[in-house]
Order: C-alpha cells, then sequence, then structure tokens
C-alpha cells in the first residue's frame, strides 16, 4: 500500500506540472489563434497546482505515518 501511494503522489505532482508547463496552448507563435484564452490557461493552471498539492499531501502523509 505505501508503494501505491508513493506511485499515486508522484503522478499526480508530475502530471500537475506538466498541465502547468502546457497552460498556454500555443506552438511558438505560429498558430496564436489556436492558444488558449487567459481564463482557460488559468483554468489549467489552478488544475495543476490543485494536482501537485494533492499529490505533495500524499507523499508527506505517507512519509509521516
Amino acid at each position: 500500500m505505501v508503494l501505491l501511494k508513493n506511485i499515486l503522489g508522484s503522478f499526480f505532482i508530475i502530471a500537475g506540472l506538466i498541465a502547468i508547463a502546457g497552460s498556454a496552448g500555443d506552438c511558438d507563435g505560429d498558430c496564436i489563434e489556436y492558444a488558449n484564452t487567459m481564463e482557460q490557461m488559468v483554468f489549467v493552471i489552478c488544475i495543476g497546482m490543485t494536482l501537485v498539492g494533492t499529490g505533495a499531501y500524499i507523499l508527506y502523509k505517507n512519509y509521516n505515518d
């Protein structure tokens, strides 16, 4: 069970960081009309931060039990 919690927490952190890094959704300025709006970008960042926080909490609780 400890291994499963470690894998789940690490997956949440990695997925959250990837979501935050890709939050703008553009392609180097060549197709700016397909980029995310500011509201969409903030929404994806909030989801990413939530995933990172949840993953960190899982790992924190797992190591302190």
